[in-house]
């Protein structure tokens, strides 16, 4: 057998989570965010610093999202973290007693299982990561072990923005909140819901009656990220192969019809073939830019680790995500099987679980392996198997994950045929030599924007483009004034909350409806009064008291981005031409 690597493997995790810090707990709210730095982030750290103390570099992509970095690094998370922890430790003590009452002993075990498991899981937060995530994460990074990448600052979905400026500021203030953190300037940028869109003559498609817009001619999406020191980014397999992203969800809706139809008459797919095993250099503007490459998604390995139902995550050994025992909602049992009712759940056997880790990771090792080889056969020289997914599956959807990546990331890193790599480090190894352009999509249903723009969700934009639109005026206007400074800072600030693709994700998905709709109407509501606020102020009118209240309120509630400058919305920095 050859000892020279057959090609590369670049695992990339995307770990995201809305701003939730103050504004609500339970189910949604702080809550959300502290599970997943119990059953995630934590574990993954945990993970990554054992590869390296056993001598392992995990050479993994982490994408931390602006938005989930500021929660991470703030006091009121490192409080309601620890506190989060304690419940459940005390909730595992109760179901211990409680079970050992019954003269349950399985069940009595696995509660002292969780109570062990969580006092460890608080332990390794105060002690040996010095309760701050971002700065374990950073360690990491400075030392070499893994890259990560930043991203929209809010997670704002690029392609259905109405202005090039709100795209602008999505960049920008990811790529200086991530210098804030990490000390260093990013080389990567995970696109929202992997969503693209090229340069074209575009018009938005949710608008009141009677301001129907004229079209104008947009940046594609590369040109905000090569403008801005990022090298590369994303995407799902089917944009870079050219494919009509729209399926049948376009024809569900006229407005995203519409989009579809704008894109499409202004897009000639290319006839060259593409392989999701290299990375490509991505210009739509047909002139010389700075340079930003694409990575895409490999299928062939991704439904494995995916697809609960006929992935790995959906082996009967495995922890069952759906049952849950009252009041502390820990999980006593296995999946059991396919299509196994929750009443008829067998108990949880984590020994069993680990065994079926093993397995599996050998599994996944064999089919990267048999993916690299395929391609070095078909093309001639070794490619790269980017792997990209979102973190919270591992340990929160599927609890085993995280020891199952930590395996296959062993198994890898030991195998002379595959090198591991970030994907910067294989971009900077090897450049790209074949430039093409990429048609609109995204990750979601159909590959186009259903997900998010839909009859469920078509009021929301229109709240979303008012906005942008009174931020540019508002920016143009007072962006150089000193006393309008306070409180349009604030302003933009709910603007980027507001354009959070995760409230349409949650609508759509029917996952929580209501909270979605209350933040964008939150964050709507107070972006126009802070609007009225910057009109009183700039033009020396009486700012009322409940006012300056009202907006020292909306600085505590949404403290994020202290460095955001307003000016971002007055206009490009660099126009299209």
């Amino acid at each position: 057998m050859s000892t020279d690597p057959i090609g590369s493997f670049a695992l990339v995790l995307h770990s995201h989570l809305p701003y939730v810090l103050l504004h609500g707990r339970s189910p949604h709210g702080t809550d959300w965010l502290t599970e997943a730095a119990s059953e995630t982030y934590l574990p993954l750290l945990d993970a990554l610093y054992g590869l390296v103390d056993s001598g392992c570099s995990p050479k993994i992509t982490i994408g931390i999202t602006p938005v989930l970095a500021e929660q991470l690094a703030d006091p009121t998370f490192v409080y309601e973290f620890q506190t989060y922890l304690q419940a459940k430790i005390d909730a595992a003590s109760v179901d211990e007693e409680a079970f050992t009452a019954q003269e349950l002993p399985r069940q009595a075990e696995l509660a002292a299982w969780w109570r062990e498991h969580y006092q460890k899981t608080l332990g390794r937060f105060r002690r040996r990561y010095g309760k701050s995530i971002i700065g374990a994460f950073k360690e990491l990074q400075d030392a070499g072990h893994i890259e990560i990448m930043t991203s929209g600052a809010t997670h704002g979905y690029s392609p259905l923005l109405c202005q090039d400026t709100s795209i602008q500021a999505q960049v920008k203030q990811g790529v200086r909140t991530y210098k804030r953190h990490f000390g260093k300037d990013p080389r990567g940028y995970w696109l929202p819901e992997c969503a693209y869109r090229p340069r074209y003559v575009w018009s938005y498609p949710a608008y009141p009656p009677g301001s129907e817009p004229i079209p104008y001619l947009r940046k594609g999406v590369e040109e905000f990220l090569g403008e801005n020191g990022l090298k590369y980014f994303i995407v799902e397999s089917h944009l870079l192969r050219g494919g009509q992203a729209g399926g049948v969800y376009a024809d569900r809706f006229a407005a995203l019809k519409n989009l579809w139809s704008q894109f499409q008459d202004q897009y000639l797919i290319e006839d060259s073939e593409k392989t999701q095993y290299t990375p490509y250099w991505v210009n739509t503007q047909g002139k010389a830019a700075e340079p930003v490459a694409v990575f895409a998604r490999d299928p062939e390995t991704g439904g494995q680790v995916w697809s609960a139902a006929s992935g790995y995550p959906g082996d009967e050994w495995y922890l069952e995500f759906h049952k849950k025992h009252v009041p502390g909602n820990h999980r006593y049992w296995r999946i059991s099987g396919a299509n196994v009712d929750l009443g008829d759940k067998l108990d949880y056997e984590p020994q069993k679980a680990a065994e079926r880790t093993r397995a599996h990771a050998e599994h996944f090792v064999w089919m990267v392996k048999d993916t690299l080889r395929k391609h070095l056969e078909r093309c001639g020289t070794p490619g790269v198997i980017c792997a990209p997914y979102d973190t919270e599956l591992f340990g929160h959807w599927w609890f085993e994950g995280v020891d199952w990546l930590t395996e296959a990331i062993r198994l890898m890193s030991a195998d002379p045929e595959i090198q591991l790599t970030t994907c910067g480090d294989y971009l900077e190894a090897n450049p790209p030599n074949q430039v093409v352009s990429l048609p609109e999509g995204s990750w979601g249903e159909g590959g186009f924007h259903w997900i998010w723009f839909n009859q469920q969700t078509y009021w929301s934009w229109e709240l979303v483009y008012d906005a942008e639109l009174c931020m540019r005026r508002l920016a143009q206007e007072y962006g150089k004034r000193d006393d309008t400074a306070r409180v349009l800072a604030q302003a933009a600030r709910e603007l980027l909350l507001l354009q959070s693709s995760d409230w349409q994700f949650n609508i759509s998905s029917n996952t929580s409806v209501d909270y979605g709709h209350a933040r964008i109407k939150e964050h709507y509501g107070s972006f126009k009064r802070l609007e009225a606020m910057v009109g009183d102020v700039a033009s020396g009118r009486t700012v009322t008291e409940e006012d300056w209240d009202f907006l020292a309120y909306c600085e505590e509630r949404d403290p994020l981005f202290p460095d955001i400058d307003p000016n971002w919305y007055a206009g490009l920095e660099v126009p299209a031409e």
